[in-house]
């Protein structure tokens, strides 16, 4: 092989008759650094441990920082102040309650509009085409999702912005999932807190997103001022799968997918669900509900849901049934916080937990009554003698 620049390049193997065109070459290697690692490598891994360089971290926020860029409608502060309000370490729910308090006077001027329906119903595509139109309208909208199963799962089927892409993509329109919890009262407390930083930030529509089974129809039913239900068509046997609790609980009944061959089926389910709802009491005092129709492929029947809206808006804050409704709803929250907070401290106490496992296994095994058990680890939380 020869010993000029170019044939120092080239492997062994390859042939003395090779041209120019022959494309392998030995490369110089890299100069080494401890165990083989390069000079480069190394100073990257130094400066990402913080051996050589600090490590850039995100400027603390206080209650008056996170406070000023939420009414600014700074987006980044937004999602951080979200972030605070989910959080479950102690110093972040102090540092929470000062945000609120801050912001609160701000808050209360959006439409809280709770959605629900059974899984299929269509609601993230509602939620994509109704929300849109409200943008269009010159709205700006949020919407929170309401899912204990979250914790169950280890993420929320709802609120997901790959399934509203549209709306995602709009600077108006804000979208947060369900917040991780292990309880409902939990994830609840953590939407209410969200929901008023949201409105602090200039989101006057609130789109309240829950599924269709448990107990977070109540949930949400307490912090909302119109609460939807979404249902396929499907009359007769469909109305008996119905929990009558949850009819109960709605402003307005939308039979969704109500477009090509299904259009006929869904007219004849409005009807029969219209029927069923006279049955029933008012969700709303001085509301009648109604069963609707709409198309989240067309369109159809949006622009309609959104006047039912404002027309039980406007009835009811003229009859002063909606002012009332966000007052008892208020003092309604400080009672669940109360529970919420006693419970957290009781299951904390160190004097229950050193004995809670023992009684639960005596209950289980039905040596101890439960009323029996509950006094002992209250007397526990007391400190009295069991």
């Amino acid at each position: 092989m020869g010993t000029d620049s170019r044939d120092s390049k080239r492997p062994e193997w390859q042939p003395e008759d090779a041209g120019a065109e022959f494309a392998c070459r030995v490369m110089d290697g890299v100069a080494s650094g401890h165990d083989g690692i390069s000079s480069y490598q190394k100073a990257a891994a130094d400066a990402a441990s913080g051996a050589s360089a600090p490590v850039f971290t995100r400027p603390a926020y206080t209650a008056d920082d996170y406070a000023e860029g939420v009414l600014a409608g700074n987006r980044a502060v937004l999602g951080r102040a979200i972030t605070l309000m989910e959080s479950n370490a102690p110093k972040h729910i102090d540092m929470a309650q000062q945000v609120l308090q801050r912001l609160l006077p701000h808050s209360g001027k959006a439409i809280r509009v709770g959605i629900t329906g059974v899984p299929g119903v269509g609601k993230s595509s509602f939620i994509e085409k109704f929300g849109c139109y409200l943008l269009e309208q010159g709205h700006k909208v949020a919407v929170l999702a309401v899912d204990p199963s979250s914790s169950i799962s280890g993420g929320s089927i709802l609120g997901d912005k790959t399934r509203m892409e549209q709306l995602s993509r709009d600077s108006r329109c804000f979208i947060r999932p369900s917040p991780a919890g292990t309880t409902l009262g939990g994830v609840a407390r953590k939407t209410r807190e969200s929901m008023l930083v949201c409105e602090a930030a200039g989101f006057d529509v609130m789109l309240i997103e829950t599924v269709g089974v448990g107990q977070s129809e109540t949930a949400v039913r307490s912090m909302v001022d119109f609460f939807l239900l979404l249902m396929l068509s499907g009359a007769g046997d469909e109305l008996q799968g119905i929990k009558k609790g949850i009819m109960e609980l709605a402003d307005a009944l939308v039979i969704t997918k109500a477009d090509g061959d299904n259009r006929l089926r869904a007219k004849t389910a409005q009807g029969e669900y219209e029927r069923a709802m006279h049955y029933l009491q008012p969700a709303t005092e001085g509301w009648t509900s109604h069963a609707f129709t709409c198309s989240a492929l067309t369109g159809e029947g949006i622009p309609e849901i959104w006047g039912v809206i404002k027309k039980f808006r406007q009835i009811t804050q003229a009859s002063g049934v909606f002012e009332q409704h966000r007052r008892d709803q208020n003092v309604k929250w400080v009672h669940e916080m109360i529970n919420d907070q006693l419970h957290e401290r009781f299951i904390r106490h160190a004097g229950v937990k050193s004995i809670i496992a023992g009684i639960e296994r005596q209950v289980a095994d039905g040596v101890l009554p439960a009323v029996a058990a509950t006094q002992r680890l209250l007397a526990a939380f007391d400190g009295l003698e069991a």
